[in-house]
């Protein structure tokens, strides 16, 4: 049998209810059983049970993370960005996902009533007003790459229009004039972003936007490769193709070479996110940085501060982004 909390009571010589006191830190203890405690506790090398501490203290120490997915270097990047500061401020978080699906999503949200105290959200095809009336619980929300409604929802975001924006000036400064876009799911928040930022800068060119250009997609390296042949297929054929995220541009590129196509030379590819493996494909990928693990990291520790009840005003940001141009449209 474990190390107890009676065991703890028992080696710093306290009740169990101030050593209760002290774990859950719910009232002052004088400074001196404080310390017994907290040795008791390191040389025991005593886990609190976090349903314990739930019932004494109204908190779970738990965090939850609902995601549309988690496989892919992106949620990889962005969870361990969270998972840093999680171990650093001794909370643990519990993860799910919604596959892009309202009613996947709200099983989530059920399965973490009362078992979280708060919740980190990413739900781009949804309204986080229309998110949050999915679920009974009443702990803090704080969304990611979520669109809002309203100023009374933390939020953060990156600037998925500013970067798709520069991406497009980089490629007109480079000569090209008729450009192929592959787009994200239709109903996702930060894919119509990136397409807005597109067509933007076209129109600050002086470029046509031209729809047959536009090929919905899906973020995946099919939904990409995919694309290429209706690309290929057009009567006028485009000599840059877009792609609204890094996994669709490796499908592209994959295509491209089956085609028997030389990137750039014959066509030049862009993608966006930046994932560590964009620097190390063949040819190395043009992407537009986004700041994934401090994303991550941005987003917990606003949660845990309104956990805590640290007073400040609603957040809204949006991260800068960057461009990495190499070698896939230079």
């Amino acid at each position: 049998m474990g190390i107890t909390i009676r065991d703890v009571a028992k080696h710093a010589g306290v009740s169990i209810s101030t050593v209760s006191r002290v774990l859950n830190d719910i009232c002052p203890v004088d400074i001196e059983k404080r310390t017994r405690v907290k040795k008791a506790v390191e040389e025991l090398g005593y886990t609190p049970n976090p349903a314990a501490r739930s019932l004494l203290s109204n908190h779970t120490g738990g965090i939850g993370i609902i995601l549309p997915f988690v496989s892919g270097e992106f949620f990889s990047e962005f969870l361990n960005g969270v998972d840093e500061i999680a171990q650093s401020e001794g909370v643990f978080i519990l993860i799910s996902t919604s596959h892009h699906s309202a009613s996947e999503l709200k099983a989530a949200l059920s399965g973490m009533y009362k078992r979280v105290d708060g919740l980190l959200i990413m739900a781009p095809n949804m309204i986080a007003e229309d998110v949050i009336r999915l679920t009974a619980n009443s702990v803090p929300f704080v969304f990611v790459n979520t669109k809002l409604n309203t100023d009374k929802i933390d939020g953060i975001t990156f600037d998925n229009y500013g970067g798709m924006y520069a991406m497009t000036m980089h490629l007109v400064s480079k000569g090209h004039r008729r450009i192929a876009f592959v787009t994200g799911p239709k109903e996702a928040h930060d894919s119509a972003e990136r397409l807005r930022g597109h067509k933007a800068a076209l129109k600050d060119t002086g470029l046509p936007y031209d729809q047959e250009l536009i090929i919905p997609g899906l973020y995946t390296q099919k939904s990409g490769y995919d694309s290429v042949a209706s690309i290929l297929a057009l009567e006028e054929r485009p000599t840059a193709i877009m792609a609204s995220n890094d996994d669709a541009a490796t499908g592209v590129m994959s295509a491209l070479r089956e085609a028997g196509l030389s990137v750039p030379s014959e066509m030049a590819v862009t993608g966006f996110d930046d994932v560590p493996s964009a620097r190390y494909s063949t040819p190395s990928l043009s992407s537009v940085h986004v700041p994934i693990r401090h994303f991550g990291m941005s987003a917990i520790r606003l949660l845990i501060s309104r956990i805590r009840g640290v007073p400040h005003e609603i957040q809204d940001r949006i991260l800068p982004v960057e461009l990495r141009i190499r070698e896939s449209s230079s």
